[in-house]
């Protein structure tokens, strides 16, 4: 169990060794300072002996001494293992994301991926800490103890024959009963993840429809299901501490008892007593310890499984060994494509698709919202896996390619464009990180993106908030264009990534890419007939299969949607 777990330790395994020898080191030393004390009282104080008082007393604090150096050892190297394997265990989590495919991170969603990055690692490395520590200290401590006072007196030590199981049976059923809790509140706080994700990103759509109130209630409501589950779990694991203690009380008691009529009978001294005494508050503190580790146990042990699910989860896209690291050129080639996200063929959202696109043309899609335009051209660069057919680029199935280099020849602007918080250059050079500021200049100018750069105060070193906070979405389009292009792809794919901008300067955008650009494979996704008009060829979609292809005049002779979408278009262009 947790094998994937498990191989974090690497690195830190003689920390946590050294600190589990470190601590039954301090445990034998504390388990031999009563033993001490009851010579000082029995062979020093009672008789009188200054000479036994200071020998003993040297002893005992020599012992003491000793034990705080070994519990010193012990608590740094705890924290270095734990710590460590803490680091391991989050980047282990963020390099294996970094190769999921789009499958992976659907089937996780990104508010698990961050709780699970987050809250449960924590949770974890607590866990660990008490298990190479207490989880050690604890059943030393008792183990030990427990054997002394049996060499004490083995009559005395009957007591903890009935005071153990109690406390066991007790315990094990505490903690059967909050496990299912915990393990219900950590699905919860993906709930809690999801809620403030889309609250903070959504926060001017939140506010201009005056939905504050509704996201609070959101919030409030899955916060309380937390307050709620947690407040049922701490209710019942309250009990653990007064039974440990009120059995403490009792087995006190008890031997006080017994043991006050040992001593009046003479087979017992006081010295002896004293020790029984702190030998019984030790066997019992480190019962009350190991409780406590058995419920953090249990609350990472729901944390456990989910990180382990993610460590084991294996990427759906494979590279194969002898993977093809060069693309020829930028044709692409459909052959008979099906493909579903679930993998399901009664959920397929592309039947059967044929399309063959030279290399260096111009190809423009549309179709209705749902038509299954972006799920067609994701799988170019291999985003998802078709469930059957082939799709070829450079004349090789995209299968027989190594990811990255298969992904750096295709460039590729998202329907959603997304811009990173840093200034607009390092922004641009995502697409080529060693990029001249001539080369980012050139590139902004063919996304017309330069007019508007130079005109802020820092021009190209103006920083860029989160997200593109503080730029439109048009502005925020025409950067990401302009990162994209800087890669000197061999395919450019647009995923209606114009719609924020007006009808010239998208005009402007595919006059400067046909000039430029020539024996780039572009294919345009867009919602205007303008946009794809003066394309090579344009393919026409609908419910996921290809209604109809050609160029724009082939298509108004022969395609009654295109003319119907071309009609109404124009007529809208009119009337504005």
């Amino acid at each position: 169990m947790f094998r994937e777990l498990r191989k974090q330790i690497k690195g830190y395994g003689k920390a946590s060794i050294l600190t589990m020898v470190f601590v039954t080191m301090e445990v034998i030393m504390d388990v031999i300072i009563p033993f001490l004390m009851a010579f000082l009282i029995d062979r020093g104080i009672d008789a009188g002996n200054f000479d036994e008082i200071l020998k003993w007393g040297l002893l005992l604090l020599g012992s003491a001494l000793t034990a705080l150096f070994f519990g010193v050892l012990s608590g740094h190297y705890a924290a270095k293992a734990s710590t460590g394997f803490a680091t391991n265990v989050r980047k282990g989590l963020y390099y294996h994301v970094q190769d999921f495919s789009f499958s992976n991170i659907d089937k996780f969603s990104t508010s698990s991926l961050v709780t699970r990055l987050t809250t449960d690692v924590t949770n974890v490395q607590r866990a660990y800490q008490m298990l190479i520590r207490i989880a050690v200290r604890s059943p030393a401590m008792l183990v030990f103890s427990f054997t002394m006072a049996i060499s004490i007196n083995s009559t005395l030590s009957m007591v903890y024959l009935v005071a153990l199981p109690i406390l066991g049976v007790a315990l094990y059923f505490l903690l059967k009963s909050v496990h299912p809790i915990f393990t219900r509140v950590f699905k919860t706080y993906d709930r809690l993840n999801t809620v403030v994700q889309e609250n903070i990103r959504g926060i001017r759509v939140v506010k201009s429809f005056v939905r504050d109130a509704h996201e609070v209630e959101k919030f409030s409501t899955v916060s309380q299901d937390i307050y709620q589950d947690y407040s049922k779990a701490e209710k019942i694991m309250a009990f653990a501490s007064p039974l440990m203690q009120g059995m403490m009380y009792l087995s006190l008691l008890s031997i006080s008892y017994i043991a006050a009529r040992l001593i009046v009978s003479g087979t017992m001294t006081t010295g002896e007593l004293m020790s029984f005494i702190t030998y019984t508050t030790q066997v019992l503190m480190s019962l009350m310890m190991l409780s406590m580790v058995f419920v953090m146990i249990t609350i990472s042990r729901a944390s456990a499984v989910r990180i382990e699910e993610v460590l084991a989860e294996t990427g759906s896209i494979q590279e194969k060994e002898d993977a093809k690291t060069v693309v020829a050129d930028g044709s692409i080639s459909f052959e008979h494509v099906d493909f579903s996200y679930t993998k399901t063929k009664e959920k397929r959202c592309l039947f059967d698709i044929n399309l063959e696109i030279p290399s260096g043309a111009t190809v423009g899609i549309l179709g209705p919202t749902g038509s299954a335009k972006s799920s067609l051209v994701q799988l170019i660069p291999r985003l998802y896996d078709i469930d059957s057919g082939s799709v070829k680029v450079g004349g090789q199935d995209v299968r027989e390619y190594a990811l990255d280099d298969l992904r750096k020849e295709i460039g590729m602007v998202l329907q959603k464009n997304l811009l990173f918080s840093g200034t607009i250059k390092e922004n641009l050079r995502w697409g080529a990180e060693h990029a001249t500021d001539e080369e980012l200049v050139w590139a902004c100018k063919l996304a017309q993106a330069d007019s508007f750069i130079t005109q802020f105060p820092e021009g190209y070193d103006t920083y860029i908030e989160q997200d593109g906070a503080n730029v439109s979405g048009g502005q925020k389009q025409r950067l990401c264009i302009a990162r994209t292009l800087l890669k000197h792809p061999k395919i450019l794919i647009f995923d209606d990534s114009t719609s924020a901008v007006d009808t010239r300067t998208d005009a402007n955008i595919r006059k400067g890419l046909l000039n430029e650009l020539p024996n780039t494979t572009k294919i345009i996704i867009a919602q205007r007939v303008a946009s794809v008009m003066d394309a090579d060829r344009i393919v026409m979609l609908d419910d996921g299969k290809v209604l109809a292809e050609g160029t724009h005049e082939q298509l108004m002779q022969s395609c009654e949607r295109y003319r119907e979408m071309y009609a109404s278009q124009m007529r809208k262009e009119e009337l504005a």
